[in-house]
């Protein structure tokens, strides 16, 4: 028997030495020599991904266990709760298939700890959730946010499935949209925090009843107050809702820290490189549009940065909290604040994000900044080879380790899908840590103190929820974790202690002694909650050494209109340092409601000092219109560069009408040394009736508009007094600047003040090229009449009206006057060769068909076609080639670094954001995705006419169009009948002005830009 045993673990060893032999032996696959196909299976997933030298990457869960994971959680059990959207646009993407029985809800659970998912169950399915970017597990209920509803679902029995469905808000718009609905969270004062994008418009009660944030101000996008994105807060029962930020573009979700500071990400217009982190300064306003009128960035204003990436987000207006950190181009997702200690220290007490445009998950670490933060950049995971990944979530697992979802696509933004089968999660941790969880027992004060100090959300939930319960029987275990040298578990016992009646002037008091500026700040947060320890608070802290607990305290006098609050407040904008944005943006947050009161006391206390830096920015950043005189005297006397002046003329616009009007009259009244440069700034700031009905300031106009000619400045003063002296100026400009946005708006101008005389005068000259050209460019029915003329008239020269057919046929508009010529009978025959040619470039199918009928040509009817995509993508391109052709047929819509027409998306990066197969995709079928911010609409005015482009600006009284060839036009909304969204792109597939070969090297050239 012995002998048996020895030869049985013998053939054993032998066995383990010979499988390490062959896994020793094993040649590592090498990700370039797998086929397209072999790169997209799960098995080779870890090949394309690139992790953080100090961390492991490995594959959770993926295909067919899920597909196409929006969001998701973790439960205190460890295991991953999943959203899904297979149904995602499905009335966009008509030949997509559809689950009929709508999308799911799935939770991934790893029985063995090998850190591998081995069961996938359906918790929810169905068409209500078709989509749904959020999910948040709070023991048996789950909360999804799904536009235009927020719902909960409850597991009544245990068995991980829902029996029970409450609404817990309605009307959320941007729905199938990812600028709607996005997830809860709970925070570490026991509330729930989420957020909506730009495209969420509203907040309605489950019976469709407006809802208020707490301050009595009804929460829509109207701008009294909130505009665009959100973030809110309420409690467990939904009471005190509160707007916590606006004005975002699309804040994808939300990160609360156990202190109560709030992170957020918030994605750019496509193509402006511009997406940023932001800290959530409570009651901030975030400058995506105009705070007062809803302008979009791209409107000119007085002091506008030159970059960009700043100008996107209005940071030179007062009243814009600014950015912690700006990021480039992306598609920014999941957020979450990293409080574990299994990861590496320099993750710890960071947020970690993932952004799906270039393909990253990262890590922001954080530095005081003042009374803010500044931060840098660490990459955790970057799918440096495989540009399908696209992570759409970030989640800490009970044991520290972090849960990553990947949507796994060839393109992202836009609301394009390439993929419907796939969808990977991935856990990251450090190398060698199993994945090995025991389900919690918390039915004690220990276990429960226990599952407070979790780096999981969901085991705190249940934590904190027995400790609240237990009241004060909860207060000796809480006051070990009090006593902690952990500020973090700290911070999160204060939150419990201070609910207790009777203790929470004790622990208050020992919270704003504490060294740690966090936990100082955390107490200020908790007192806001019961205002009779409120003031005690604010009085010690207000002269803190941190200029952060400092900010603090501005925040909480918001709406505080006592005179104690008026002296707190007047002490810190003493302590002010004339350079802290952070700090200068809180002393405003603060001033809300009461600014008259304070600037009168400010002023008497500083005295003289006011006209110091200090003083100064807070004359700027003040809403009072007492300010306005002072604004007139810096401008008038102050020694600044004239640059840095602009930005108090950009302040009269955050002031009333009447004042505003005044003051800016008594500026350009005053003599000095750069009087031009005074009112020409100056006069775009006065209202237009008041402008328009004072002989006084048209004087002036004249006499100082002569040494701008040739500006921006000029242009605009010529049609805000619609000065048609001054047309020749005009023209000449026009011609001057041709291939730039100002010719462009010149011309414009020119057919507004009915001046097509000069126009016609200059047919037939040199010049005559340059005016074709301009005609083509400003898409308006005059200018096709008059290059229908041109066309017509037998006596030009035949390359002169060749030219102007080309230019007609730039614009949709064009091309529907030359049908019009040609259904008339008008176009020489001679012409209709070129005719066919701008049909076949047009890209607009509709007109193609009606041309092709009147031109007899069948290329127009059946169009081009060409090889599937997936045969496509294994063509060689010519890149040098690509960029000629990018040259021919797409800079009159894109730019690339800067060059090119700025109408539709920025490609400068194009490359990073779209894999090969879905830059095809875009190419071919440019309706399939559109970018959020360029969707057509036409306006049908009220004299019959009609206008298409995107909507740059859309305020109370007019709407701004983006229209072909860049230029920019506003439309009185009382010349407005209906506006009506385009069912299809503006961007027109160019691909029909191609060879196939054409298309493979303008693809090659786009995907190598990065």
């Amino acid at each position: 028997m012995k002998s048996q045993l020895t030869g049985v673990l013998i053939l054993c060893i032998l066995f383990i030495f010979s499988c390490k032999n062959e896994v020793e032996q094993a040649e590592p696959v090498d990700y370039n020599t797998l086929t397209d196909q072999e790169k997209r299976m799960p098995e080779n997933a870890l090949l394309g991904l690139e992790t953080n030298p100090e961390l492991e990457t490995t594959l959770f869960a993926s295909e067919p266990m899920l597909v196409n994971p929006t969001n998701m959680d973790i439960d205190a059990r460890g295991r991953v709760w999943v959203t899904e959207g297979f149904n995602y646009r499905i009335q966009i993407h008509k030949n997509h298939p559809v689950k009929e029985e709508g999308d799911r809800i799935v939770i991934l659970e790893d029985e063995d700890g090998d850190g591998k998912a081995d069961t996938s169950k359906v918790f929810y399915q169905g068409t209500d959730i078709n989509s749904a970017l959020g999910i948040l597990v709070l023991g048996n209920r789950v909360i999804v946010s799904c536009s235009p509803l927020v719902i909960m679902l409850t597991d009544t029995d245990g068995d991980d499935k829902a029996d029970k469905k409450d609404i817990l808000f309605s009307g959320i718009q941007g729905i199938q949209h990812d600028h709607g609905a996005h997830a809860f969270v709970f925070g570490p004062d026991g509330k729930l925090y989420f957020n909506f994008g730009n495209s969420g418009e509203k907040l309605l009660d489950k019976d469709g009843n407006p809802l208020k944030d707490k301050t009595g101000a009804v929460i829509d996008n109207s701008g009294n107050p909130f505009r665009e994105g959100m973030v809110f807060r309420c409690n467990m029962d939904l009471s005190e809702l509160e707007v916590l930020g606006n004005n975002f573009r699309n804040n994808y979700e939300v990160a609360v820290d156990s202190y109560g500071t709030l992170w957020q990400s918030d994605n750019d217009d496509d193509g402006n490189q511009g997406v940023r982190i932001n800290y959530v300064m409570e009651y901030g306003n975030f400058g995506y549009k105009d705070e007062m009128t809803g302008a979009g960035w791209r409107s000119k204003r007085t002091g506008m940065s030159d970059s960009i990436p700043l100008r996107h987000w209005h940071l030179n207006d007062p009243g814009v909290v600014p950015n912690l950190l700006q990021t480039g181009a992306g598609s920014p997702t999941g957020i979450v604040l990293y409080e574990g200690s299994l990861l590496p220290n320099v993750f710890q007490g960071q947020i970690i994000h993932t952004d799906a445009g270039p393909n990253v998950v990262r890590s922001y670490p954080v530095k005081d900044d003042g009374a803010g933060y500044k931060a840098t950049i660490v990459n955790i995971l970057k799918g440096n080879k495989d540009q399908w990944f696209r992570p759409s979530d970030v989640c800490v697992a009970p044991d520290g380790s972090l849960m990553v979802s990947d949507w796994y696509d060839p393109g992202v933004g836009g609301h394009g899908v390439g993929d419907l089968k796939q969808g990977r999660i991935f856990r990251i941790a450090p190398k060698g840590k199993r994945y090995d969880i025991e389900t919690p027992t918390i039915k004690t004060e220990k276990e429960a103190i226990q599952a407070l100090q979790s780096p999981n959300m969901a085991t705190r939930y249940l934590g904190f929820t027995l400790l609240e319960s237990m009241g004060s029987k909860a207060e000796a275990a809480l006051k070990d974790m009090w006593s902690s040298s952990n500020p973090i578990f700290k911070a999160r016992a204060l939150w419990l202690l201070t609910k207790m009646d009777d203790k929470r002037q004790t622990y208050l008091n020992e919270a704003i002694g504490d060294k740690n500026a966090d936990i100082r700040i955390t107490a200020i947060r908790i007192a806001r909650n019961y205002p009779e320890t409120l003031n005690p608070v604010l009085k010690q802290l207000s002269k803190d050494s941190s200029p952060q607990v400092r900010r603090e305290v501005a925040i909480a006098l918001r709406n505080d209109n006592s005179s104690e609050a008026e002296d707190l407040w007047i002490d810190l904008a003493l302590q002010y340092d004339g350079k802290d944005r952070w700090y200068l943006e809180a002393l405003g947050i603060g001033a809300q409601n009461k600014s008259a009161k304070l600037y009168r006391k400010w002023l008497a206390k500083v005295g003289s000092k006011w006209n110091e830096k200090l003083g100064r920015d807070i004359v700027w950043r003040l809403r009072d219109d007492q300010t306005l005189d002072k604004l007139v005297e810096l401008i008038s006397t102050s020694p600044e560069p004239w640059d840095d002046k602009l930005r108090y003329f950009r302040a009269f616009d955050f002031h009333s009408e009447p004042a505003r009007n005044k003051a800016l009259l008594s500026l350009v009244k005053k003599d000095s040394k750069n009087k031009d440069q005074v009112v020409i700034t100056a006069l775009p700031h006065f209202s237009n009736d008041f402008a328009a009905k004072n002989p006084e300031i048209k004087n002036m106009l004249n006499a100082s508009l002569k040494s701008y000619q040739g500006t921006t400045e000029y242009l605009e003063l010529v049609k805000k007094f619609a000065l048609k002296s001054k047309a020749k100026e005009v023209f000449e400009l026009a011609l001057d600047s041709a291939q730039s946005q100002i010719g462009i708006e010149a011309f414009k101008l020119l057919i507004d003040m009915d001046k097509q005389d000069l126009i016609v005068a200059s047919i037939n000259k040199s010049n005559s090229g340059v005016v074709v050209d301009l005609l083509g460019n400003i898409d308006d029915w005059d200018a096709m009449n008059l290059l229908t003329d041109i066309i017509l008239d037998d006596s030009n020269d035949s390359e002169l009206r060749e030219h102007a057919l080309n230019s007609m046929g730039k614009s949709r508009r064009g091309q529907r006057k030359l049908i019009s010529i040609i259904e008339n009978g008008d176009l020489p025959t001679t012409m209709d060769s070129l005719a066919i040619k701008v049909f076949l470039a047009s890209g607009h199918e509709d007109l193609r068909k009606q041309a092709s009928g009147l031109l007899q040509s069948p290329e127009l009817a059946n169009g081009k076609t060409f090889s599937p995509i997936n045969q496509l993508v294994k063509m060689d391109g010519d890149v040098a080639n690509g960029e000629k052709v990018f040259q021919r047929t797409c800079v009159a819509c894109h730019q690339v670094n800067g060059k090119g027409i700025d109408f539709g998306p920025k490609l400068s990066e194009i490359g990073s954001k779209l894999a090969k197969s879905a830059l095809y995709k875009a190419i071919l079928d440019p309706s399939e995705a559109i970018s959020f911010g360029y969707e057509g609409v036409d306006l049908k005015m009220k004299d019959g006419s009609e206008v298409r482009g995107y909507i740059a600006s859309n305020t109370e009284n007019y709407i701004e169009l983006v229209l072909m060839g860049g230029l920019k036009n506003r439309y009185q909304k009382n010349d407005i009948q209906e506006t009506v969204p385009m069912d299809g792109s503006l961007m027109t597939s160019m691909a029909v002005a191609m060879e196939e070969q054409e298309l493979v090297d303008l693809v090659s050239y786009l995907e190598q830009l990065k």
